[in-house]
C-alpha cells in the first residue's frame, strides 16, 4: 500500500480478518502494557443525544510499530425497533504514531464486539474460579453473543442461561448459542434464579437501573458488568458493588460512567475501595481472586487501548492478505 493510501474496513471484512482469540491476545497485551505504565493514559469524551448519545475513544499503543486510535461511536438503544438500524455504530481511524499518517478507516461494530467480550474472557482469567463452568448471560443481543463465545475459550463452560426481557429474544439466543457452541442453554424467565446458579455472569443490557442487587448474588461469582458505558446507564445496585471486590477497566472512566460511578454517587463506596485496575492484575503487580467465596467483579466501561490492538491486528493482517479497499486523500 502507497504511503499516502489509507485502508477502509466494512463491518463485514473485520468479522473475516480478526478471529476471538487474536483478539483475546490483543486485548490481554493492551492490558498489560497499560498495567506496568508503559503507555499514555487512554482518554474518552462522551456527549448526550436524544435517544442516546456519542463517546470518543483514543489511545497509543507501541506494539510492531507505533499505532494511534480514535473511535467514534453512536449508541441508541431504539434504533433497532425505530429506525431497523444497530444500537452502536461507529468508525475507528487508525494512525502511525510516528508520524501522524492515517493508516485505515474502520467500522467499528464488530470490533467493539469482539474487544468488548475479549476483555471479559481477560478478566474471568483472574477474577473468576478457575472451575466456573455455569454463566449467566442478561442480555441476548450481539454483545451476550460474543460474550459467552468468549468466555468459552477460558473457562470449562457447559451449562448457559439466558435471559433478556424480550422473551422472543431469549429464546432465540438459546437455540442459537447451544447449536453454535453444543452447550445447553436454557432461557431464564427469572434472571435472579439463574444468576444463584451460576459461576459467571455477564450483564450486557441497556438499562439505566440496576438489574443485579445483592441478594441475586451467591458467593464466588465473577460478575462482568459491560453496559453501563454512559453515566445514565447502571446493571449493578450500589449494595452489591460494596460487598463486592471491584476490579475497572479504567479507574477514572469507571468513575464517571460506569457502575462504579453509582456507586461512589451513593457514597457506599470510595476510590480507595476498588481493588485494581484489570491491567495491574495482567501485569501481576495486585492479585486476582483470592478465595473461592469473594464476589469479584469486572467494571467494563471499554478501554481505547483495546481498539487500538485490535485495530493494529486488523491492519497488519490485511496487509499481508491485501484485504480491505485502498483510497488516497492525497490531491
Amino acid at each position: 500500500m502507497k504511503a499516502e493510501e489509507v485502508l477502509l474496513l466494512s463491518s463485514g471484512q473485520v468479522q473475516g480478518l480478526l478471529t476471538l482469540d487474536e483478539c483475546i491476545a490483543a486485548v490481554e497485551l493492551a492490558f498489560r502494557t497499560h498495567g506496568e505504565h508503559k503507555v499514555v493514559p487512554p482518554a474518552v469524551l462522551s456527549l448526550h443525544a436524544k435517544g442516546g448519545g456519542f463517546h470518543v475513544k483514543a489511545g497509543m499503543l507501541k506494539l510492531n510499530h507505533s499505532y494511534f486510535a480514535a473511535k467514534v461511536n453512536g449508541n441508541f438503544p431504539e434504533n433497532p425497533c425505530r429506525f431497523g438500524l444497530p444500537t452502536i455504530q461507529g468508525l475507528i481511524v487508525l494512525c502511525n504514531a510516528d508520524n501522524g499518517a492515517p493508516l485505515a478507516v474502520i467500522d467499528s461494530r464488530q470490533i467493539t464486539s469482539l474487544r468488548t467480550a475479549a476483555a471479559t474472557a481477560v478478566a474471568a482469567k483472574v477474577l473468576a474460579r478457575p472451575d466456573s463452568h455455569t454463566v449467566t448471560i442478561c442480555g441476548c443481543g450481539t454483545q451476550g453473543r460474543t460474550q459467552l463465545m468468549a468466555l468459552t475459550r477460558v473457562c470449562p463452560v457447559h451449562l448457559v442461561f439466558a435471559y433478556d426481557k424480550d422473551t422472543k429474544q431469549t429464546e432465540r439466543f438459546a437455540r442459537s448459542m447451544a447449536g453454535e457452541l453444543g452447550l445447553d442453554v436454557h432461557p431464564a424467565s427469572d434472571s435472579s434464579d439463574a444468576v444463584r446458579q451460576s459461576d459467571i455472569c455477564v450483564t450486557c443490557t441497556t438499562s439505566c437501573e440496576p438489574v443485579l442487587h445483592a441478594d441475586d448474588v451467591s458467593a464466588g461469582t465473577f460478575i462482568a458488568a459491560v453496559g453501563a458505558d454512559d453515566p445514565k446507564k447502571q446493571e449493578l445496585h450500589v449494595d452489591l458493588m460494596a460487598r463486592s471486590k471491584v476490579v475497572c477497566d479504567v479507574l477514572d472512566q469507571c468513575a464517571s460512567m460506569g457502575d462504579l460511578h453509582h456507586a461512589l454517587d451513593a457514597g457506599v463506596m470510595t476510590r480507595a475501595d476498588v481493588h485494581a485496575e484489570l491491567g495491574e492484575i495482567v501485569a501481576g503487580k495486585k492479585v486476582g481472586r483470592e478465595s473461592a467465596e469473594e464476589i469479584t467483579i469486572f467494571d467494563s466501561t471499554g478501554m481505547a487501548l483495546q481498539d487500538v490492538a485490535a485495530a493494529a491486528v486488523l491492519y497488519e493482517k490485511s496487509q499481508m492478505q491485501g484485504s480491505g479497499v485502498r483510497l488516497s486523500f492525497a490531491a
